[in-house]
């Protein structure tokens, strides 16, 4: 055997296998990950015993810590006794130097034996009294503190390992609450698998200010007291959609919800319009609505799922924000609308027409200024803002002389075309301009003295 991986358990010695044991008894010498681990102490008398300690405070990064294990390692089992590696837990739940061990040990052709140990999840199901089999979801502590938003289902319950110190506390507490709110409780798992472990709930912005935050705290979320999830909410949509749900879900088609969409649309500018938060979250959520139930739709025809549809967009984002994900600088905002609009002539050629990219069926106002300042990113050289004025001058005074219905209509398009372009320069979004001004317009005239005195009435009547 070349090389013998061993799981020391979550703490204490009595957590050890009996596998373990026997392969410890018989040993001469092991190598530990760390000696920072209760069963440590309670090792065979008989053995040497090494450690890679000293490899954390020589590197600045885990990573370079991981790798250089991994080639002490692989360089040990080249002995003819090969060589005993023990870490902490199980060998296969979050070692990152087991995983780059496995991984290179096949390349060489390296015979790899794996002695399980109990881990810190096994440790943790009797003091949370869950049943992992339930959608317990596993993830590292570090991976959660290098995201700005947690890949968790709040829906589901998760177990969070290796929250080694405070400031990881701190970073995995700000990813969460971009989705749990700050008074969500959590629980705190110290000690786990040693006479000493404890837990404590509390809520979890208070995270990273509880006590004794170290290598053997983990940390449990519970779901959401509400469902919360886009899963489950794709789950209600398909349970209308199928058969026994709902017979006008049934019936729905793309086409047939096409205006219900734009619909949702403006309910939601509206109530950004209005700067309402509680329509904003309301609305949002009836457009999500339109959303999943066209992707059900979809899905049903075997066209694509909800996954390629997000497959789809994270890609295309990433790709077109290499500033972003890809290392390039950029100067200003300017020069990252070029570099998309680059990006996305390469992938979409236009021919000859490169503005017609965009969907022709949305207001005619924001179609002038979207082409207005895709032009602008062409190179097209725009009027100025006096131009601008000078041409509306000159239209409204063409205006005043054409009497034939066609040229009037063509005159007064090109009127709003060239008004549009001077709301653009001026920093304006003609649509909801006019939306406002139409309904400032509606809040200012009186209705007629007839229906002012049927409103009387009624109101007379309710009272």
């Amino acid at each position: 055997m070349d090389i013998v991986i061993i799981g020391l358990g979550p703490g204490d010695a009595s957590l050890l296998t009996a596998e373990a044991k026997e392969v410890l008894d018989n040993a001469k010498e092991v190598y530990l990950r760390t000696r920072r681990h209760p069963a440590v102490s309670s090792l065979p008398t008989h053995l040497t015993v090494h450690s890679f300690d000293d490899l954390y405070e020589a590197e600045e990064e885990f990573s370079a810590v991981y790798e250089e294990i991994t080639t002490q390692i692989l360089k040990l089992a080249q002995r003819a006794e090969g060589v005993i590696y023990a870490v902490p837990g199980h060998p296969l739940v979050g070692e990152e130097s087991v995983r780059r061990i496995l991984a290179l040990a096949e390349e060489g052709d390296l015979e790899v034996r794996i002695v399980v140990g109990v881990s810190f999840i096994d440790a943790a199901l009797l003091p949370l009294g869950i049943d992992p089999l339930e959608g317990l979801q596993i993830v590292d502590a570090t991976v959660l503190a290098g995201r700005l938003h947690p890949n968790l289902d709040p829906d589901l319950p998760a177990l969070v390992g290796q929250l080694y110190s405070r400031r990881v506390a701190a970073e995995v507490k700000l990813t969460l609450m971009n989705l749990y709110p700050a008074d969500h409780p959590v629980t705190i798992l110290r000690q786990l698998g040693t006479p000493e472990a404890e837990t404590d709930t509390s809520p979890l912005h208070e995270l990273d200010h509880l006590k004794e935050v170290d290598h053997l705290t983990s940390l449990y979320v519970p779901p959401l007291p509400n469902p919360s999830s886009v899963s489950t909410f794709h789950d209600i949509v398909a349970r209308l959609r199928a058969p026994g749900g709902c017979p006008w879900d049934r019936e729905q088609t793309h086409q047939s919800l096409r205006p219900h969409l734009l619909e949702e649309t403006y309910e939601v500018l509206k109530a950004i319009d209005e700067e309402d938060d509680v329509a904003l979250r309301e609305e949002l959520g009836d457009l999500l609505l339109q959303i999943i139930l066209h992707t059900q739709m979809a899905v049903e025809a075997g066209e694509f799922t909800l996954a390629q549809v997000l497959e789809t967009i994270i890609a295309k984002i990433v790709r077109r924000h290499p500033h972003v994900f890809d290392g390039l600088e950029v100067a200003d905002a300017d020069e990252v609308l070029r570099n998309w609009q680059a990006i996305k002539r390469a992938e979409k050629p236009q021919g000859d027409k490169p503005l017609w990219g965009m969907p022709l069926s949305m207001p005619a106002l924001t179609l002038a200024q979207r082409a207005q300042e895709r032009a602008k990113r062409e190179g097209l050289v725009s009027p100025t803002q006096e131009q601008l004025l000078a041409e509306i001058d000159r239209s409204l005074d063409r205006l005043r002389e054409i009497k034939d219905e066609e040229k009037a209509a063509s005159e007064l398009g090109q009127l709003l075309f060239t008004l549009a372009d001077l709301g653009r320069q001026l920093g304006v979004d003609a649509e909801s301009a006019l939306r406002i001004a139409t309904i400032r317009f509606g809040e200012t005239v009186a209705p007629p003295p007839s229906q002012r005195e049927d409103a009387e009435d009624q109101n007379h009547s309710n009272e």
